[in-house]
Parts: C-alpha cells; structure tokens; sequence
C-alpha cells in the first residue's frame, strides 16, 4: 500500500508551511479570524485538488482518444454548511473546453471516466457531498 507524507510547520500566527513532495507553500486563515492572509485556506485546497486530479485524467483520456482541443478550463463551485463543522454539501464541477469540432461524446466519456473511475479526489469527496458537473465546448 503506498503512503502519501505531507510536512507542515508553523510559520506565522496561524499559518503553516508545507512541504508536499519538495514543493512549498503556505496555507493560513483569514484575517478575521486571527489569520494573516499569507496563502489559501485548507479546506479550499479540497477543491484545487479535484479540480487538479481529474483535469489531468480528463487530458489524459483526450490525448489517448487523439481528440484535439485548443483549450481546457475548470471551475469548481461548493456550497457549504452553516454550522460546524463547516463542510461541502454540494460541489458542482464546469469543465470548458475550446476548439473546432469537439466530439461531445468523446469530451462527456473522458469526464464521466474520471469522475466514475479514475479520479480519488472525486471518489473520496463523493462520499461527502454530491459532485455534479457540466461540460461547455465551444469555438
């Protein structure tokens, strides 16, 4: 079974450095709960992450089927809870894709795969709320 390891220290008031596989970054709280700003919140990183881990699978699975596009944006939107703990109860993916004579069913199978099978960020999160997604193609 392989491990993921993740490093963090504190760096400021209440914000921590990370070392993710030699890359660094910040994340810390907002200044109105005491933070300073320095770098994104954890739980939005959630959403970086899945937005991350299934444009890659979704770019794979294209190259793989030779579909040609001359561009790929993603966006996440999550609803939240009102009481603590604060957690996603709705998260809605749009994927947008840009070129001439997109195959739609070729750009739906490649995101119903990474939705359905190869995405661990989608999997995990699916068990705590609801991923929905649209996809846009257009010239």
């Amino acid at each position: 079974m392989a491990k993921t390891i993740v490093k963090a220290g504190l760096t400021g008031n209440m914000a921590f450095q990370m070392d993710l596989d030699g890359h660094k970054f910040i994340t810390d709280a907002s200044t109105e709960i005491g933070g300073e700003n320095l770098g994104p919140r954890p739980k939005k990183l959630l959403l970086a992450g899945l937005i991350g881990c299934t444009g890659i699978d979704v770019v794979s699975i294209l190259k793989k089927m030779k579909v040609e596009f001359e561009d790929m944006s993603l966006e996440v939107e999550a609803e939240s809870s009102e009481e603590h703990p604060k957690v996603y109860t709705e998260i809605h993916l749009t994927y947008r894709f840009k070129g001439k004579d997109l195959p739609k069913d070729k750009l739906e199978r490649a995101v119903s795969l990474s939705q359905e099978k190869y995405c661990g960020v989608s999997a995990m999160l699916r068990h705590a709320a609801p991923i929905t997604y649209d996809i846009i193609a257009e010239e």
